[in-house]
Formats: C-alpha cells, sequence, structure tokens
C-alpha cells in the first residue's frame, strides 16, 4: 500500500483532496483556529501571502536572494506558537522574509507516521540575505529558542542541538528538467544553469556551493555519529516511515537475526498525538506483557543512540501474509484451475484459523493488537503457523484504547471496542484472504456484502456461513460518530491553553450507512451505464476551486495535475466525448480559463502537461489557447525531457504532429521530427553493445542521464515506439519502423514469464500485466506494428505471450492505466487472434466488482482504492472509456480510444515524405518539407 494516500483521505469523505484543505477556520469552541502568532496584523510595509500550508511574510520593498543557505525551525504541536511568535518578533524588526505553518492541523500533518520524511519538522522558514546574515541569525536566534523542542530535520544540518536547521536551495520558485525528465524545482549551479534542487531526507552540499566555515563543527559532528560501537550489525532496510526506519541485522554475539526499529523523538505522530518513541515505549510494553508466547516476537534490547530509541526483537522467520497473493492467488490467471481454486479456499481457511488463534492468545493476555491485517501477520516457512507484526498500536484491554494508526481496509467503526476492534479486523481478513479489496470499506462499508458475493462466486468451497458471518461483523450497527478511516486521523486534541484542532469530517466508511448494497448499474448495461458513470462525474465537479475540476489521483496536486490527460479535467473531458457520454461546455471554460495561464512548474508532457491539454483544446475548436500552450512549450528547453509517452519526448513528439494538422501551424512538425530525432539517438545501442538492446544513451548529450530503464507503453521504449509508427504512417520512411522494431525489441526484453508462460513486464520485486507500465501495454503497440509488417514472427508470438495477461480474473484496482479497465480496453482494440466477446464479457463483469456510487450514480475507486476517483488515469473517466470501447465493439460502433491508440486499421502504403534521415548529426529545422 502506498502510505502517500493516507493523509489525502482526510479532508473529504469520497474523495482524495489536499489536505491543505482541512477547515481551520474555526476551532470546536467556535473560536479563530490557527496559533495566535498566524492572527497578528500585517505589519506596515510587509505583505502576507498564502501559499498551500505556508503563511508567507515579505517586505514589500527591498532586493532579495532566489538562492541561499536558508533556516529552517523545528516545532512540536505544544510549542509551535511560542517558536513561530519569536521567529516573527526576530524577523519583523530586521526585514528578513520569513514564512511558517499558520495551523495546528497542518503541522501535525507534517510531522505524522506517514508524512513526508523530507518536509518533517519545518514550521518555520527564514531567508537570510547572504552568509554573515546567516550565522548572526542562527547565532540571536539560536540563543533565542534555545530549549525548544521539534523533530530532526532530516534534508537539513542541525545548528547546535537547538530547533534551528540549514539547508542551501531555493528562495524563489524555479523549475527545470531533471534526470528523469520532469519539471522539478531548481536552483543555479556554479556555472548559472539551473540543476535540480534536492529534498531528499538527507543533508548535502550542491556542487559548486562552499559550506560556510562556522557551520563546518556542526557538519562534523553530524558526520561523526555512527552505529559502529553496537553489538548488531545493521545489513539492510526494511522500511521507513516518518517516525524512523526499521532494519534487519545480525547480533555480533551470537550470530541470531534480528530486526532493530528506530523511532524519532517528536515525529510520526499518530492520532492521539504520540510520537515515534511513546509509540515504542507501548509497543515494548505489550510485547513484554505477551512474553513468552509463540506469536509474538522476542525482546532482545532496548537503548537510545543520539537521541534516538531503539527496540531490538529476534527475527521471525518466513514471509508477509501479504506477499504470497502475487505468488500463488488463483484468480491470476486468464482459466483458473479448480483444483487451485480449491486448495487456496482451504488454505485461505486454514491460515483464517492461525491468525484467529494467534489474536486469542493474545487476547488471554489482556491486549487489544488494534492494527491487525495482512502486513502485519508472518507465516512460517512450513506455513503452519503464523506470528504477529507490529504492536506499536497495541494496549491493555482496560484501557479501552483506540485505534492510533490502521490499515485502511481494516479499521474498525468507533462503536467497536477492546478485543472487538481485533474481530472487526479478523472479519475483513476473511474476505481479503480470497478477494483483496478491502480498502472498498474505507469508502463504503456495505460493499463488504457484494465482496462475499464475489469471493462465494470466486470460490465455491468457502462455506457461505462463514462469509455471511464475516459480513454481519463487517457491517454492524455505528453506535457514534468514529475517528477518520485511515492511519492517519483527526489530529490530537491540544492541551490547554492552546485551541484544540479543527473538526474535521468522518469518511463515510465507518459512519454514513451504506451508499448502497449494488451500484445503479452494471459496466455492461450500455448506454444505462454510460448515463450513470457520466452522471457521477458531472456531479464531482467542483468549479468554483482553482487546482482541479473534477477529483482525482493525489497527482494532481502536483504543479498543474488538475488540468492534464492524466489526472485532471483535459482527460475527463476526452472520455466524456470519446463516448458520446456528455458534453461539458462548464468544463471547457473552466480548463480554458485556469490555462490561460498555466500554474507555475506545470509539466511539459503529454499526460501530466500542456501538449496534452492542448489537443484536447483543439479538439474542441480552441485552437488559439491550444498553439498559446504549445509556445510555452517550446520556449522552454523541452529537448531534454525524457523519452516517455506519460511526460517525454515521444508524448510531445505525437501532440506536436498532430496539433499540426488541427491547427494548420505546418511547422511545428518541424519539432516533432527533433523530438524524433533525439529519440532515435537516444535509443540507439551504446558503445559495445552491439545490436541488442542496452541502456538508453545520449550520444549527442542532448538529453538527461538515463535512468533506470522502464517497460511499457507509458513509460518505457513503446510509447517511442507509437511514436515512430504514427510518423511512419505520416512519411512512409521504412527507417522509422526499424525505430519501432527496435524500441518494442527494447521492452520485450524486459519482460519475464509468469508461472503460466505469460509475458509480463519485471519490475524486479513484482511482474506488471497492465496497459500503463506492463506488457499489455507494450501489446497494444505491437497490434500497431504488425499492421505494418504481419510477417514478424517474433512479435507475433510475443503478442499472443502476452494475451492471458489481459485475460486474468482478478486484478488489484480497476483504473485504466494500473488495472482492469487497461486490459478491457486492450480486449476492444486488439487484433490478436483468438480474442471472442467472452473475454470482454467477463473484464465487464470483473469491472463491476469495483463498482461504487456517488449521489445515486455508478463510479470508481482510484489507485489504492480509499477513495473515488473520476479522473482518465485511474478513475470513472478511464472506466467510462473502456466500457465504451467494449460496448462499440459489440455493437459495431466507432471504437472510444486513448490520443494515439485508435483501432488498428489496415495497412496502405503512406506517402513517401522529402525528409532528412533520422541518422543525419542535425534535426531539421523549420523550413523542412513535411
Amino acid at each position: 500500500m502506498d502510505k502517500r494516500y493516507e493523509i489525502f483521505c482526510l479532508a473529504d469523505r469520497y474523495f482524495y483532496d489536499t489536505p491543505d484543505r482541512l477547515s481551520d477556520s474555526t476551532d470546536r469552541a467556535g473560536e479563530p483556529a490557527g496559533f495566535p502568532v498566524s492572527h497578528r496584523p500585517v505589519p506596515a510595509g510587509w505583505r502576507r501571502t498564502r501559499s498551500g500550508d505556508w503563511l508567507e511574510l515579505r517586505p514589500v520593498k527591498g532586493e532579495f536572494p532566489v538562492q541561499g543557505w536558508k533556516i529552517h525551525a523545528s516545532a512540536c504541536l505544544d510549542n509551535a506558537d511560542a517558536v513561530g511568535t519569536a521567529v516573527w518578533d526576530y524577523c519583523v524588526p530586521r526585514g528578513i522574509p520569513f514564512k511558517f505553518v499558520p495551523a495546528r492541523t497542518h503541522l501535525y500533518l507534517r510531522n505524522a507516521k506517514y508524512a513526508g520524511r523530507g518536509t518533517s519538522g519545518k514550521f518555520a522558514t527564514i531567508y537570510p540575505s547572504d552568509d554573515a546574515q546567516l550565522e548572526t541569525i542562527l547565532d540571536e536566534l539560536g540563543g533565542i529558542l534555545r530549549g525548544q523542542d521539534g523533530p530532526y530535520i532530516l534534508t537539513d544540518l542541525r545548528w547546535h542541538d537547538g530547533p534551528l536547521y540549514v539547508r542551501y536551495g531555493g528562495f524563489a520558485p524555479r523549475f527545470c528538467v531533471d534526470e528523469k525528465g520532469e519539471l522539478v524545482p531548481a536552483v543555479e549551479d556554479a556555472s548559472g544553469h539551473l540543476v535540480p534542487d534536492r529534498k531528499d531526507p538527507a543533508f548535502r552540499v550542491p556542487d559548486g556551493v562552499e559550506l560556510p566555515a562556522f557551520l563546518r563543527p556542526h557538519f562534523e559532528a553530524r558526520a561523526s555519529t555512527g552505529v559502529g560501537e553496537l553489538p548488531y550489525r545493521i545489513e539492510r532496510a526494511l522500511h521507513f516511515s516518518n517516525g524512523g526506519g526499521v532494519y534487519g541485522g545480525t547480533d555480533r554475539r551470537d550470530g541470531q537475526r534480528v530486526v532493530l526499529k528506530e523511532a524519532r523523538p517528536h515525529a510520526g505522530l499518530a492520532a492521539d498525538g504520540a510520537d515515534a518513541v511513546t509509540r515504542l515505549e507501548r509497543e515494548k510494553a505489550a510485547l513484554d506483557q505477551l512474553a513468552g508466547l509463540r506469536v509474538v516476537p522476542a525482546v532482545r534490547d532496548w537503548f537510545e543512540l543520539d537521541g534516538h530509541r531503539f527496540l531490538v526483537m529476534d527475527e521471525l522467520p518466513g514471509q508477509t501474509l501479504n506477499s504470497f497473493f502475487a505468488k500463488r492467488h488463483p484468480l491470476l490467471s486468464s482459466d483458473p484451475d479448480p483444483e487451485a481454486v480449491a486448495r487456496h479456499a482451504a488454505w485461505a481457511l486454514r491460515i483464517h484459523r492461525l491468525v484467529e488463534e494467534a489474536v486469542e492468545a493474545v487476547h488471554a493476555r489482556g491486549i487489544v493488537f488494534n492494527d491487525l491485517h495482512m502486513f502485519n501477520i508472518m507465516v512460517a516457512p512450513d506455513e503452519q503457523s503464523v506470528a504477529l507484526l507490529d504492536f506499536e498500536a497495541a494496549a491493555p484491554a482496560v484501557e479501552n484504547p483506540r485505534q492510533i494508526v490502521a490499515h485502511p481496509g481494516f479499521i474498525a467503526p468507533h462503536d467497536r471496542e477492546r478485543y472487538d476492534i481485533d474481530r472487526y479486523a479478523l472479519a475483513c481478513l476473511r474476505l481479503a484472504l480470497l478477494i483483496p479489496m478491502t480498502t472498498l470499506l474505507a469508502v463504503d462499508r456495505g460493499k463488504a456484502a457484494d465482496l462475499a458475493r464475489i469471493a462465494a462466486e470466486q470460490f465455491p468451497d468457502v462455506p457461505g456461513e462463514w462469509l455471511r458471518e464475516a459480513v454481519a461483523t463487517i457491517e454492524g450497527t455505528p453506535q457514534s460518530p468514529p475517528p477518520p478511516s485511515t492511519s492517519v486521523s483527526t489530529p490530537p486534541p491540544a492541551a490547554r491553553p492552546a485551541p484544540p484542532s479543527p473538526p474535521v469530517s468522518p469518511p463515510p466508511s465507518v459512519s454514513a450507512p451504506p451508499l448502497a448494497s449494488r451500484p445503479p448499474a452494471s459496466p455492461a448495461e450500455w448506454p444505462a451505464a454510460r448515463e450513470s458513470m457520466a452522471a457521477a462525474i458531472l456531479a464531482s465537479a467542483t468549479p468554483d476551486r482553482d487546482d482541479r475540476l473534477f477529483p482525482g489521483d493525489i497527482a494532481q496536486f502536483a504543479n498543474g495535475g488538475g488540468l492534464g490527460l492524466a489526472h485532471g479535467a483535459a482527460g475527463v473531458l476526452h472520455a466524456l466525448a470519446e463516448t458520446g457520454a456528455a458534453t461539458c461546455p462548464e468544463g471547457e471554460e473552466w480548463l480554458l480559463r485556469h490555462t490561460d495561464s498555466p500554474p507555475r512548474g506545470t509539466p511539459l508532457g503529454l499526460y501530466d502537461g500542456l501538449p496534452g491539454i492542448s489537443c484536447v483544446l483543439a479538439r474542441f475548436g480552441h485552437t488559439k489557447r491550444a498553439l498559446e500552450l504549445t509556445e510555452r512549450v517550446l520556449d522552454e528547453k523541452w529537448q531534454r525531457l525524457g523519452s516517455s509517452l506519460y511526460g517525454g519526448l515521444a508524448g510531445l513528439g505525437l501532440a506536436l504532429d498532430q496539433l499540426a494538422d488541427v491547427t494548420g501551424e505546418l511547422g511545428l512538425r518541424a519539432h516533432a521530427w527533433e523530438a524524433a530525432h533525439l529519440l532515435a539517438r537516444r535509443l540507439a545501442p551504446a558503445s559495445g553493445e552491439g545490436a541488442s538492446p542496452g541502456a538508453i544513451g545520449d550520444p549527442l548529450g542532448t538529453g538527461p542521464a538515463p535512468a533506470p530503464r522502464r517497460a511499457g507503453l507509458l513509460y518505457g521504449a513503446s510509447g517511442a515506439a507509437l511514436f515512430f509508427l504514427r510518423l511512419y504512417e505520416r512519411r512512409g520512411d521504412p527507417a522509422l519502423l526499424d525505430l519501432a522494431e527496435s524500441a518494442l525489441a527494447r521492452d520485450l526484453a524486459l519482460c519475464v514469464r509468469d508461472s503460466s508462460g505469460t509475458l509480463q513486464v519485471d519490475e524486479g520485486n513484482r511482474i506488471m500485466p497492465y496497459l500503463g507500465a506492463g506488457s499489455v501495454g507494450i501489446a497494444a503497440v505491437l497490434d500497431d506494428f504488425l499492421v505494418h509488417r504481419p510477417e514478424h514472427a517474433a512479435f507475433t508470438q510475443a503478442r499472443l505471450d502476452i494475451l492471458p495477461a489481459a485475460r486474468m480474473r482478478y486484478y488489484a484496482q480497476p483504473g485504466l492505466f494500473q488495472g482492469r479497465a487497461g486490459l478491457l480496453l486492450h480486449l476492444s482494440r486488439t487484433t490478436t487472434p483468438g480474442v471472442t466477446e467472452a473475454d470482454r464479457a467477463a473484464q465487464l463483469d470483473g469491472l463491476s466488482w469495483y463498482g461504487m456510487t456517488y449521489r445515486g450514480a455508478l463510479a470508481f475507486p482510484g489507485d489504492q482504492m480509499m477513495r473515488l476517483s473520476m479522473d482518465l488515469a485511474t478513475g470513472t473517466a478511464g472506466c467510462l472509456l473502456a466500457a465504451g470501447a467494449a460496448a462499440a465493439v459489440r455493437d459495431g460502433n466507432p471504437l472510444p480510444s486513448l490520443p494515439f491508440l485508435p483501432p488498428p486499421q489496415a495497412s496502405t502504403p503512406p506517402p513517401r515524405a522529402s525528409t532528412p534521415p533520422l541518422a543525419s548529426t542535425s534535426p531539421p529545422s523549420a523550413n523542412t518539407p513535411s
């Protein structure tokens, strides 16, 4: 599970939303919320601005540097106002710009357990004018704040032992393209070029920047801290959170395998305000009370190092329960073996009983486990016993503990107390062992009955009463309002006299009655499904907001993410238009209004940025705005973009070539040809590789250093192959087909066969079948290639070997790029022999598994399935497009499609254009004929 999503569940009942939107206008007592310092009047000659969760104050007059050494002040919830007051009182008389987090809720979220480690602890930022002022501020303000606590800021260098830290970075927003081809915040290097302003959780001095002499002792002190004196050899990092790390190692004294769990003071806050150290103390207390049980790890040591607390436990052999599904779930097959289905059912029943017995043993010692889910259950190597992991939320039942951290697919309703909290999780586990989709309960607990029905259909050997008992336990009758349904919960009440945190509307997963036992329409019921999905999409629109129109993935809260094809308004408008579902003139107007001056840092790629928006606007006749946005892209150093279809040169080149047709600006084709030239250079075999696929090189130095290779339609070489194919269809140069062939071969070289022989993309720790980043996306481009070279035997066989990946009975998510909808779209457009209407019908039925309701209409959850989504990449718009494609095939209508992926057409000899070969050493000019 991607922990980034949890804090985006707090601000809205149904959709992912930025935590910045948590209401902080008043507290629960009706008094103004926010720290008292945030309500001070703006000083004369200063301006005050709000950006995200920062409140910034700057003098109106004066020249200020755009980058340099900045100071961060760390703070806890109970001393933040005091620290903020000291910063204000120091900076305002001296004319020093600064900003701070004005509200308790936002500071809590910065310091919560799964908050970003790069921002943890940063309560205030101060911008010195030069190194001399930097030293003065550190000396003077450091003295004023001596003794104030705060989380350690991992990106920075600490000044003495107080709450001030320093880091070199940007003072003003500037952007550049990084080594992955993405637009990121930037600073100038020594030569004046913009380079990424890195904010990973480690202090570093950028190249060309000198560490001031007065900071050197602090740097040396930081570097001197180590673990060499410990009796443990730390060998690998198992997990990181904002609260600390978990490490695997060996006890040097006896050679036994151990796990070391680290807790950072004041960081990793839980729902009750407990920091990581407090929670680790609770874990040790619980394990001490459970000592001797075989179902819990044994405590070996307890110590402090450099202010961090460590708990050392014996390592439990085996694998966590969640790791079994990718390897053994029988529905990960196009034709599940009935015997394998029966074996899995028996295994699930047996494993569940072992977990029940482990939980009962913990209960017998008076402890509520309080965080039971598949990642916290260790299965022994022989699969005959289990143990429980991670007791930081465990507590004595006599204390009537509440859940302060929990997996969103297993968190109990507020009316469950003591041991019933764990019994609720055990009920969820019954469903998850068969159909691992219980995170849907975070949107609607009424979905449990539907999941049980699906489980019964797929696993007929599972006793119906066993499933009915699970549903009865899950549904229950809530007695009182619950906390939010994610492991990041409402900020704890403030200690007096500070005001309590603002109220947060609870999500419906445990408070509202079920939205509906079943969705109003199945995706197969076209056109009723089309009307229902369109109604849900339009009902979700928020035209009064500037950051997004339609709710979608958390990616829409990055720069410009609410505008683009993948996660923004452009993609939703595309899906509505392609399927004939609805017109949305208000959506077009919103997109026009918000691209009049696109947000600073909006990416330059097809799916993530301006080119994709331009294509959609041009489709609706807004060619003037489309050309304006295209000019913005061409004014940037777009040649340094990555190579991908999603955000790189392949997608940009396709967009430029299409926009040349739509707008009549034929000079755009020269830029598209330049993009093709650059891609051809990058895809050429590196020196010494011969003709075999190898790492993407850049012999002209025209792009960033190559990132680790990825495969698939959106991020791999298949996107470049698609670009070359579309250029071939326009220009007729066989060399373009050769380039497409080479690119597809590169991606196929990154595929492996699963246990059934199906080709899937190998990502190292998992294999992927999906349209966006898996083998099915490669097959989509193979379809188009084989139209022109049908005699290619290896590609013909590869396409057949990938097909079963689109026929499996279970996929973790419904989305278009990383879920079942993308497989359905492929089955609807592919020319692979043997695809039948029954294949599409089976995937349409499978898509209904995820169906939810929103305002009485059919909607689908997004990535991680903790909230609904309406976007193209992850949500309802993508499901609409896929279901529409399946209906079009059945009814003989034109096929809805993604940009540049229409149904493969019969090959006709394309015209042969007069263009320089791609092997030329320089790209063509804008005057090159096309």
